[in-house]
């Protein structure tokens, strides 16, 4: 599939783009020398960020599961949930943890994350954000990001055109593109 072209108000990203992104932000981070125990990320846009992370700095990866955005196919803002547990292999959240998404929009989800860590792991000693896209008009500032963008787009990851497949649809799904 061919990723539209990009405008102020659309950012298309392909899957290509998006795995190099992640790389790039992580050699952002190492590259700042900070050291960190743990890697959190945010579920859902922060699983794969997160998942590379972990494997790159070998650390272990701890799940916060948090949604805001549901309703219209992803694509409005509610009210944010945060789970009330981590997941984790083993052990706790604590030491130097790097919370891990994919953007900061509003920053809301952010902050109440932050905030959640304060006040429900007190064995947290450190915790720094990093993000692939910040927004501006968001509230919070990540400590590491890739991209900084000025207009607020509407950000198009390639997984979204997973949130509009049902099961009964794989079948026709799986054949795209295939020549018969």
């Amino acid at each position: 599939m061919n990723t539209p072209v990009s405008t102020d108000k659309d950012l298309w990203v392909s899957w290509e783009a998006y795995h190099r992104s992640i790389e790039q932000l992580a050699l952002k981070v190492h590259e700042s020398g900070w050291k960190f125990d743990q890697v959190l990320c945010l579920a859902r846009g922060g699983l794969r960020p997160g998942d590379i992370f972990s494997r790159i700095f070998d650390v272990p990866l701890a799940i916060l599961s948090t949604s805001s955005y549901r309703e219209e196919a992803g694509t409005v803002q509610g009210s944010l949930d945060i789970g009330k547990y981590i997941s984790m292999t083993k052990g706790s959240l604590q030491g130097r943890v790097l919370v891990v998404d994919d953007l900061v929009d509003s920053g809301i989800t952010l902050e109440r994350v932050l905030q959640h860590l304060r006040e429900h792991f007190p064995s947290v000693s450190e915790v720094k954000s990093a993000v692939i896209w910040y927004k501006a008009c968001s509230s919070v500032k990540p400590d590491y990001y890739l991209d900084y963008l000025q207009t607020n787009p509407w950000i198009h990851q390639p997984f979204e055109e997973y949130d509009s497949i049902r099961p009964h649809q794989l079948n026709a799904w799986l054949k795209k593109g295939e020549v018969t």
